[in-house]
């Protein structure tokens, strides 16, 4: 665990397209995206997915391990939000397409 409450996660320069849009392939962790996307930051708690707390975890996990999420501990609670600018940095119109086009089936 990083410094003031941080959570470990990938620096820019490891993040792979491979592992991003695997852990964008997941309909929970597509959900859990778009939420953030929507709210910029949430508490892990007021996620609306329907798994279980165990799979939710998990989902969580591969979401900051590919660097698509930035995980703050405050207390006992995480809360979550996209590492947008970051993943636009590295690459480019990548999350916007995955959103609008989530939009575009749910919406």
């Amino acid at each position: 665990m990083g410094a003031m409450g941080e959570v470990d996660e990938p620096g820019l320069e490891r993040l792979t397209l491979p592992e991003v849009l695997h852990a964008l392939s997941d309909p929970t962790r597509l959900a859990v995206v778009t939420q953030l996307s929507d709210a910029g930051e949430m508490s892990c708690g007021h996620l609306d997915v329907s798994v279980a707390k165990s799979t939710l975890s998990q989902h969580l996990r591969v979401l900051r391990e590919a660097g698509v999420t930035h995980t703050r501990r405050d207390g006992n609670q995480r809360w979550l939000s996209l590492r947008r600018e970051e993943l636009d940095r590295r690459f480019p119109g990548l999350l916007e397409s995955v959103l609008g086009a989530v939009i575009r089936v749910d919406g």
